[in-house]
């Protein structure tokens, strides 16, 4: 791995977990990254906040994630089945501190 690479793993719907190598240096929120690895992600708003439809469930690594935002906590309340360990994909910007992150795409989503 990279300096400036860090891993990423997605428990897949089968239970089966796949580790991606993901760059800390090109600004990329944790929703690009997914979406350019092609994970079924809809990101209708594009990453602003205002559909919830990239949440990911968090499985290791919650302590490493910044504080939510009012404005995350607002769009994830609108989720009928949100988890306490649910964030917004778009809100997790990639960061060297991150890596080791493990999540899972939403249930309510895939």
């Amino acid at each position: 791995m990279e300096d400036n690479n860090i891993n990423i793993h997605v428990q897949n719907p089968d239970g089966s977990i796949t580790t991606l190598e993901a760059p800390v240096d090109m600004g990329l929120s944790l929703m690009e990254f997914l979406k350019a690895c092609e994970y079924d992600i809809l990101a209708t708003c594009g990453g602003m906040a205002l559909c919830a439809t990239c949440c990911v469930d968090v499985l290791a690594g919650e302590e490493k994630l910044h504080e939510m935002s009012d404005d995350e906590y607002a769009m994830l309340d609108t989720l009928p089945d949100v988890l306490p360990n649910s964030r917004l994909s778009c809100q997790l910007k990639l960061a060297p501190e991150l890596d080791g992150l493990t999540v899972k795409l939403h249930d309510g989503l895939n």
